[in-house]
């Protein structure tokens, strides 16, 4: 069994054959999958999923990086409103995101930390997007570093080891490991072998993106993450079965499942 800790199930990719989805994945192994929000509008959307597929799809709440605009205020605002409407797992998707403009570059970093203050208040881990944004990503962790209730997820890590062990300063953090593992000029293998311990790993898809090779460009979903695995199980020399079990038992620890 294993979880899929990031999937956009509510998105319109998935809209004609939702069920079957969900029952492949559940046939693949899936024991749970986390969906997370990336605007108000997604706040309706996850909650209803998550409501029909009870016990096996959890939801997030957040505001993503690139939809983060002039009025993130308001926008959070309202969201905000929404903290009881559903068992919330945790606060996701949210980070920053300055690969295709800075144009909102402050007001990004002010929303995520916004959000970063919210993890804390409502005890719930985060699921963080970065890209390109690193530095600027860590220094608003860093004023928080000292509280214990500050845990999350690095979401879909790609980098090299200095990245990594720059993540992994942060107790209590996972990394996301979704299909770039398998793509056939990945250095993630040699950058997880050599710099980040099964425990501080979880499983992602990202779906309905970054498909695992053999189904790289195709629509992604979780019925593919046992390719993710068997990938992991080289990496690490050691079974299937002892990655899909140490990463559920992470993913359950650090969501509180």
């Amino acid at each position: 069994m294993f979880i899929d800790t990031h999937i956009h199930l509510d998105g319109e990719e998935f809209t004609e054959d939702l069920d079957l989805v969900v029952a492949r994945a559940k046939e693949a192994g899936a024991e749970k999958l986390f969906v997370p929000g990336i605007n108000l509008s997604s706040v309706k959307s996850v909650a209803e999923l998550c409501e029909k597929y009870s016990g096996f799809c959890y939801p997030m709440i957040g505001l993503h990086p690139e939809d983060v605009k002039e009025d993130w205020e308001s926008v959070l605002r309202e969201m905000e409103t929404h903290m009881q409407d559903a068992p919330w797992i945790a606060i996701g998707e949210v980070g920053l995101d300055f690969y295709w403009s800075r144009e909102f570059e402050k007001e990004q970093i002010e929303a995520f930390d916004k959000q970063v203050r919210w993890a804390i208040k409502y005890n719930l881990p985060l699921m963080v997007h970065c890209r390109t944004a690193q530095n600027e990503l860590l220094a608003v962790l860093r004023k928080y570093a000292d509280n214990p209730k500050l845990r999350g997820v690095f979401h879909c890590f790609t980098g090299n080891e200095q990245e990594a062990r720059r993540y992994l300063e942060y107790e209590n953090w996972m990394l996301g490991i979704g299909g770039v593992l398998t793509f056939k000029k990945s250095k993630l293998p040699e950058t997880l072998r050599n710099a980040v311990p099964l425990s501080r790993i979880v499983l992602e898809t990202d779906a309905p993106y970054m498909a695992p090779v053999p189904h790289r460009g195709k629509r992604n979903e979780s019925s593919f993450i046992p390719y993710i695995i068997n990938t992991l199980a080289d990496v690490y020399s050691t079974s299937p079965d002892n990655i899909a079990e140490t990463t559920t038992r992470n993913a359950k620890n650090l969501f509180n499942l």
